[in-house]
């Protein structure tokens, strides 16, 4: 008895919508066009041009998104033009896995044209593919492992115009299928936009109140003042708001410190343990305490730990005395005016071999306040930083579903 051959069908499919898909070769409907070379007296001024950058960055382009501009005659503008509704391909990459990043153009003036460093695709006819929808289905895995598939690599990785025309798309014959699949990706693309937007907002919001709620050396108060309660800030050094820890250990929870996650148990990161087996002379940390890497400071690699472990000899670890708030200071010292001093105040001939030791750092001078003041202000930026969080997890979210529909809408 023959197999009854499986439908042509994605995973995930919109409502009143049944018949199998097309699969059909690129050639079969579109033309493909190097772009053009001129050379780069020519660029900055005349007509918009698609750029490789401009299609490696996004998956659709309008005129506004195109600050290119290049010097062309007529008839080269006539022979590399730009239209609404190509698609581009961008032909050559260091690696094989970033060939062929696809963007479609969804509007362009009469005079637009497109870089050498561009595959144009423009159909021959009839487009059988909705703009929307032609958006995602070249990015789909599908396609991109057909790409890397049929790219040559040898210094580097190459596509051409007739690699794509054997390439294979999966398409719906209906239109009004393909354009409910663009449509929901678009509104969800939009979304993702406004996302990072807000991110980027509360990022600059924390770095705005770091600068504005500390003073630096040139202010005798911060910018910005904790309403209610006494705001008097006074010169004092680290060493008056710190001391060093110098209790060894070697059998507690091993603890290392990063500039984005601060202070964390070690065997949640994904790095090798190239720790010594004799952690005779680790340091302690508390839970408070703050630790840094000696060699990092001036980057930020430092953290409040709400643990208790040991960390490398290369760390150094600083105990908070009474009345001091080490989350404060561990803002404090992440506030880029900060970190400036911890690179002037950092020993060494290179920037490789910058270290800021207790003995150093002890004697740097910074204004501070009362407990009460460094509790307001700690407690507002870990609010902040709460806040960009739970956005940033909101944004994860919506990329991991958009990966989701990527591969259940598609083919």
């Amino acid at each position: 008895m023959d197999k009854k051959p499986e439908k042509l069908v994605p995973e995930v499919r919109f409502k009143g919508f049944a018949d199998d898909w097309e699969q059909r070769k690129l050639g079969e409907f579109y033309s493909f066009k190097n772009g053009l070379n001129k050379g780069k007296e020519y660029f900055g001024h005349g007509v918009p041009i698609v750029n490789y950058t401009d299609v490696y960055h996004h998956r659709s382009l309008e005129l506004k998104d195109l600050k290119g501009k290049v010097e062309l005659t007529s008839n080269e503008v006539k022979n590399n033009s730009a239209k609404t509704g190509d698609l581009f391909f961008t032909r050559t990459s260091e690696t094989i896995d970033e060939i062929g990043f696809p963007a479609i153009l969804l509007s362009a003036s009469n005079d637009t044209v497109f870089s050498g460093f561009l595959i144009r695709v423009r159909p021959i006819g009839g487009d059988p593919l909705d703009l929307l929808f032609k958006k995602y289905v070249f990015y789909t895995k599908t396609f991109r492992q057909e790409m890397m598939r049929k790219s040559t690599i040898t210094t580097r990785a190459l596509t051409s115009g007739k690699n794509l025309s054997s390439m294979i798309m999966k398409f719906p014959d209906k239109i009004k299928e393909q354009n409910s699949i663009g449509n929901l990706l678009t509104k969800l693309d939009n979304l993702i936009t406004l996302q990072q937007r807000k991110l980027e907002q509360l990022t600059q919001l924390k770095k705005a109140l770091q600068q504005k709620l500390f003073s630096n050396s040139f202010q005798e108060k911060p910018l910005l003042r904790i309403l209610h309660g006494d705001n008097s800030w006074w010169n004092s050094y680290i060493g008056e708001v710190f001391t060093e820890r110098v209790d060894k250990g070697s059998s507690e929870k091993l603890l290392s410190v990063s500039i984005t996650d601060g202070v964390y148990p070690f065997d949640e990161s994904k790095r090798k343990n190239n720790s010594s087996n004799d952690k005779h002379n680790y340091k302690k940390v508390f839970q408070n305490d703050i630790a840094y890497n000696s060699m990092r400071l001036w980057q930020g690699a430092l953290g409040v730990s709400n643990y208790e472990g040991i960390v490398s000899p290369a760390y150094t670890v600083l105990k908070p005395l009474a009345n001091q708030n080490s989350i404060f200071y561990e803002f404090m010292f992440k506030n880029i005016d900060m970190l400036h001093i911890f690179q002037r105040n950092s020993q060494g001939l290179t920037s490789d071999t910058w270290n800021l030791k207790f003995n150093q750092l002890q004697h740097i001078k910074i204004k501070t306040t009362n407990l009460n003041s460094q509790n307001k202000i700690a407690k507002l930026l870990i609010k902040i930083e709460e806040l960009k969080n739970d956005e940033s997890n909101y944004y994860h979210n919506l990329m991991t579903l958009k990966k989701y529909l990527l591969q259940k809408l598609f083919i």
